[in-house]
């Protein structure tokens, strides 16, 4: 079998392999409301989905002063917790990433998700052996700063040019504009497929199928 062209596949998480996009600007609404604060329409609300936790609040809730965010946190964390149960891995998605593990490709996941957040949904969805290695905002340079995929191509050992992002979101695709890496978009998730095709990625597809297909064939 010839070599892949991407040794490493590295995926978002929120949206791009969990449906989770509905539930995180519910979560967001819902502590806004309980602290008094205006409401963010939807579409504000979901631009911040993959960003650290201060670059979102800042644009979600632009009113919400420093000294609130930890209590705007837990009433976040507290909504989202509630909605677990209606979160769900987009179909297909096991499917792909046995295809991808059978290949010999290493993946790896880059994501706004907090440490203890991501642990979580690994164990409660049994995915967690398809992964190498992983970066969340709490523990690096948040998207879209290019440090989640710098230092997961040193720590496993794979060239930026021999990697491929895969996310929903222009803070993913903006991430690996300034890493060098190559990316395509899922059109599924958060942000709307005009605003991802503006940073021009490899491919936008609109279902976990089309991304299977694009990548038998172009990776």
């Amino acid at each position: 079998m010839p070599e892949p062209r991407y040794r490493l596949v590295v995926f978002d998480w929120d949206g791009t392999l969990m449906d989770s996009a509905a539930s995180i600007v519910e979560s967001i609404q819902q502590a806004a409301r309980e602290m008094g604060l205006r409401v963010p329409e939807r579409e504000r609300a979901s631009h911040v989905i993959g960003l650290g936790l201060h670059d979102s609040l800042r644009h979600a809730v632009p009113e919400l002063q420093r000294e609130g965010y930890e209590e705007f946190a837990a009433l976040y964390r507290k909504h989202f917790r509630a909605r677990e149960g209606a979160m769900s891995l987009f179909p297909g998605v096991p499917g792909l990433l046995e295809e991808l593990s059978a290949q010999g490709r290493r993946l790896a996941i880059a994501t706004g998700k907090s440490r203890r957040g991501l642990d979580h949904v690994l164990d409660a969805s049994g995915l967690r052996k398809h992964f190498a290695a992983s970066r969340c905002a709490d523990e690096t340079r948040p998207k879209p700063h290019p440090a989640m995929l710098t230092e997961l191509s040193g720590e496993l050992g794979v060239a930026l040019e021999a990697m491929l992002m895969i996310g929903d979101t222009t803070h993913d695709l903006e991430m690996a504009a300034s890493a060098g890496v190559d990316a395509v978009a899922v059109a599924y998730g958060a942000h709307p497929e005009p605003s991802l095709r503006t940073l021009a990625p490899r491919a936008v597809v609109a279902s976990v199928v089309e991304l299977r297909a694009w990548l038998r064939n172009n990776a």
